[in-house]
């Protein structure tokens, strides 16, 4: 297989590795230790696993004694390491300002052993964004949640409050890393590139056009 076609399949496939195997041990790697339960949650890009954990977790991590973790491997080439810091970093100002939002847990000093790569793995100076065998994760503690009763007017300005103050939050430091929710970017560009493949059906495109 040339090059091209690997890179292809790559893309085609990006979760081809990320078997239970390699997500066990890639919790292993950041000092917690899986006892076999692994439940794979809804996620649309990522790949979100619960998993159950057996054995104490090492030195550094003795406050979290939880049965269970969370666990997020990330899509390749989909972020860059900085964005999912930066989306990191504003969750946990979120969570010190006690709006009720669910933290990644920072494991800064665990070391980070890469069994399939035979080497040390890495943990970005965050603490929060961990590499395993080419997949990028982060660890979260298990938080049930329930769905809100929407009829209910107080359920309704309480969830107003939370999203007025995530905005106040956010408007306090401007985010370098992630791309802009723009109309150029999302929605001029790919108009245009619609049109130069020829995506649109040759019947439909004055219409389209008429309103994209």
């Amino acid at each position: 297989m040339n090059s091209e076609a690997e890179s292809l399949s790559c893309e085609a496939a990006p979760y081809a590795g990320l078997t239970p195997d390699c997500v066990l041990a890639a919790l292993d790697s950041v000092g917690l230790h899986g006892d076999g339960r692994l439940l794979a949650l809804n996620s649309y890009e990522n790949r979100v696993y619960q998993i159950g954990l057996a054995a104490p977790p090492i030195a550094g991590l003795e406050t979290f004694s939880a049965d269970v973790a969370v666990a997020k491997f990330y899509r390749p080439h989909r972020w860059s390491d900085a964005a999912i810091a930066e989306e990191h970093a504003f969750v946990g100002e979120l969570a010190e300002r006690e709006i009720p939002v669910i933290a990644p847990l920072s494991l800064a000093g665990v070391p980070a052993i890469d069994a399939a790569e035979e080497n040390f793995g890495t943990t970005t100076p965050c603490g929060t964004l961990h590499t395993f065998a080419g997949f990028r994760f982060a660890v979260y503690p298990k938080c049930a949640g329930r769905s809100p009763e929407l009829d209910d007017r107080n359920t309704l300005q309480w969830m107003g409050r939370f999203i007025g103050r995530i905005h106040a939050v956010g408007a306090l430091h401007s985010f370098t890393a992630r791309p802009r929710l723009d109309i150029e970017t999302f929605g001029d560009a790919p108009r245009l590139w619609l049109l130069a493949h020829d995506f649109v059906p040759a019947d439909l495109l004055p219409a389209w056009r008429s309103v994209s």
